[in-house]
């Protein structure tokens, strides 16, 4: 690539190009000027007939100063580069490392810059999981997943595909929650773009930095409640720019129309405030009217930059925001929050492939909540949600089937006055209980599900009592990262004496109880949200509807198959993730044109096949 700032450089570089189009090389052009290309300068020189004059160190006129300026004096920036030699292996998106043919390395001018052996893609990534499973520290195989991201894009894509259920657990939770905490340590270059207060009044000008223009997703947080870690402020880029790296890897976004944003308003973490590598702004949160303007500012410079059907996922924002983000937004943008309504229609698929186990449907059981924020309240709606639509009884009716607990206890109609807005549609009438136990004795559910943050929660006590009022209990202890899952694995199993079905937000191993082993399935947002993004990109739905949530979750339930059962899983394997993706999408996408949301037409006659059609495939191309 050639990339200058000063039409200056123009004459140059079009012979630059035009030399590479003889030599069969990958030269492309642009050039970044502040306004409109003139054709004839202010002196009347055309700017394709200015010479270039010898500078102080060879090369073209010393125009700014660079050689003759001092440390202290300001120069300006400008770039020089070209997709061949060097540079070539420095760009990730074309880097291809020494599976550069023999021809190739004539053609791009790369003799001498790389050893002479070639190593096909698949040998190159051979090496590469050997390498990774050296390191005994998961922060460490993190690092080196990030570093190869930046080094070679493809490769790091292909790498993740393959060894999908080994390197998920890196490149997401529970992993990334030690990235984002260690964030500032760990930094090296940036990955997406960081929005501060400082960028008040012009976060259009800062979109328009990103080098990318064609953005079909954005996944954006403020780090206010980074998986169950709390706030971890700027730091909390990591899940941003992992949870887009899914969307490319299990849902075959290309990865030139996905954009990280981390939005900083400060950070309420003192800890961070006093460390001296803290890379975010060392303020307080801003809060209120401040903090309502600049979210304002930047959902209405993301339309304006990249247009309506940009989907906007927001990541990780503390409840109250979360909620009126969503609210706010929802009718006007392509939005999609992730912990309420991702994790929502995950935890719905495993329900509703439970039912295979459990028995009856799920008007019969009863639900019970340990925790009652955004993804407790989520998960709660869509259940009912789903209840109403399989049994058309009001959605009010089906609410009294669920039940939640928060950290005052059984949500209540007497606490009802007290309650934050999206507790209230839960405030059921029943005497006030304080503790976990006590309310699973009262309420007596058959589906047990965590979603507290705070890890050993389900304590012995409460595993038997589930284990006595049910012959096969449903325990869900989705909270991430492992450390504060609400108990383990092998607590369940053990406590339950084998009789429970288990699943879990971060991943555990297999456990052995009795002569059988039992799979544990992983109710990961992962399932959902790359396939969901996908049928909304290849469908051009400009709006996000509850039934799309539905269909998705229908759709994963379908996923499940026998020998899952036989384990005691309850979702699918992630081996074959690309397909399910494929699965859901055309789903999500066939309800979006059923319901008159979809732009894309005409509509596509089998939506699977076009939507493995449109997956993003990460082996080398062959340069010419």
């Amino acid at each position: 690539m050639i990339s200058f700032t000063r039409p200056y450089f123009l004459r140059k570089a079009l012979g630059l190009f035009l030399l590479g189009q003889r030599g069969g090389g990958i030269l492309k052009i642009r050039v970044v000027m502040e306004s409109t290309l003139k054709e004839i300068s202010s002196n009347g020189d055309s700017v394709l007939d200015m010479k270039d004059k010898c500078g102080v160190a060879g090369g073209v006129e010393d125009m700014y100063g660079e050689d003759r300026a001092t440390e202290d004096q300001p120069i300006t920036p400008w770039t020089f580069s070209v997709a061949s030699g060097y540079s070539l292996l420095r760009d990730p998106h074309y880097n291809k490392g020494l599976a550069f043919t023999e021809e190739e390395r004539d053609a791009h001018y790369l003799r001498g810059l790389l050893p002479p052996t070639v190593l096909s893609q698949e040998l190159q990534e051979k090496r590469l999981i050997h390498n990774l499973r050296q390191y005994q520290v998961p922060l460490q195989r993190y690092m080196a997943m990030m570093d190869l991201q930046e080094r070679n894009e493809r490769l790091f894509y292909k790498l993740l595909i393959d060894h999908v259920e080994e390197l998920l657990p890196i490149v997401y939770t529970p992993t990334v929650g030690e990235a984002c905490q260690k964030y500032g340590s760990i930094f090296r270059r940036p990955q997406g773009l960081f929005i501060s207060l400082k960028e008040k009044g012009k976060i259009l000008e800062v979109l328009k930095n990103w080098p990318e223009k064609s953005i079909q997703v954005i996944v954006v947080t403020d780090g206010e409640r980074i998986l169950g870690l709390g706030d971890l402020g700027c730091q909390g880029m990591g899940i941003p720019v992992g949870k887009l790296s899914l969307y490319t890897a299990l849902g075959g976004v290309r990865p030139s129309v996905c954009l990280p944003i981390t939005i900083d308003v400060g950070t309420n973490n003192q800890q961070l405030l006093d460390n001296e590598f803290y890379i975010g702004l060392k303020q307080k949160r801003a809060t209120g009217q401040e903090y309502a303007e600049l979210l304002e500012e930047f959902m209405s410079a993301v339309k304006q930059n990249y247009g309506e059907k940009v989907l906007i996922q927001f990541e990780d924002f503390a409840n109250h925001n979360a909620f009126n983000l969503l609210a706010k937004y929802r009718t006007t943008h392509l939005v999609f929050n992730d912990d309420i309504q991702g994790t929502a229609s995950v935890v719905l698929a495993g329900l509703i492939a439970s039912l295979k186990l459990l028995g009856g449907t799920l008007a019969d059981h009863t639900f019970l909540f340990l925790g009652a924020g955004e993804a407790g309240t989520g998960i709660a709606e869509l259940i009912a949600l789903e209840i109403t639509k399989r049994t058309s009884v009001p959605l009010e009716e089906a609410r009294k089937k669920i039940w939640l607990v928060d950290s005052k206890g059984l949500v209540v109609s007497s606490r009802l006055e007290s309650l934050q807005h999206f507790k209230k549609p839960w405030a059921h009438d029943h005497e006030p209980v304080k503790e976990l136990i006590d309310a699973v004795k009262a309420i007596k559910p058959t589906v047990l599900i965590g979603t507290s943050g705070v890890g050993k929660t389900f304590t012995k006590e409460v595993v038997e009592t589930m284990a006595s009022l049910n012959p096969k209990p449903l325990i869900m202890a989705l909270s991430n990262p492992t450390s504060q899952a609400e108990c383990t694995a092998e607590e369940a199993y053990t406590w339950s004496k084998g009789h429970a079905i288990f699943a879990s937000g971060s991943p555990f191993d297999p456990f052995e109880y009795e002569g059988r082993t039992f799979v544990s399935g992983q109710a990961n947002n992962a399932y959902i949200f790359p396939g969901f993004g996908l049928g909304i990109i290849m469908s051009g739905t400009i709006r996000v509807h509850d039934d799309m949530l539905l269909a998705a979750s229908e759709a994963l339930a379908a996923q499940v198959t026998e020998e899952d059962y036989l384990k005691g899983r309850i979702y699918p394997s992630f081996t074959n993730i690309r397909k399910i993706s494929a699965h859901i999408a055309a789903e999500v996408a066939a309800k979006a044109y059923e319901l008159g949301l979809a732009t894309r037409l005409p509509r596509p006659t089998d939506l699977e096949k076009y939507a493995e059609s449109c997956m993003y495939t990460p082996v080398y191309r062959t340069y010419r």
